[in-house]
């Protein structure tokens, strides 16, 4: 029986970090409501910086299936564009 952390295996299997797949996990569960993502607010979400999710992003853009992400706009912030 494996004890290992749900994250960690999730991990693992895509090559994303911990930090890189809750970001992911975030989009993912948000994008049918929303198509707009700022930073910060996925940082305020999360408990991170807005400059540890835009560091990220390219990992996380890059592993997503399920979600296209795009780097949209950047006025206050840099917007990501998430559609399914």
């Amino acid at each position: 029986m494996s004890t290992a952390h749900p994250d960690a295996v999730a991990a693992e299997s895509t090559g994303l970090s911990a930090k890189q797949e809750r970001i992911l996990r975030y989009l993912r569960e948000n994008a049918a409501d929303r198509t707009y993502f700022k930073s910060r607010l996925i940082a305020d979400d999360l408990g991170l910086s807005a400059k540890e999710v835009g560091a990220n992003m390219s990992a996380v853009a890059d592993a997503a299936t399920e979600v296209d992400v795009e780097k949209w706009g950047y006025s206050s912030g840099t917007t990501w564009m998430v559609t399914n």
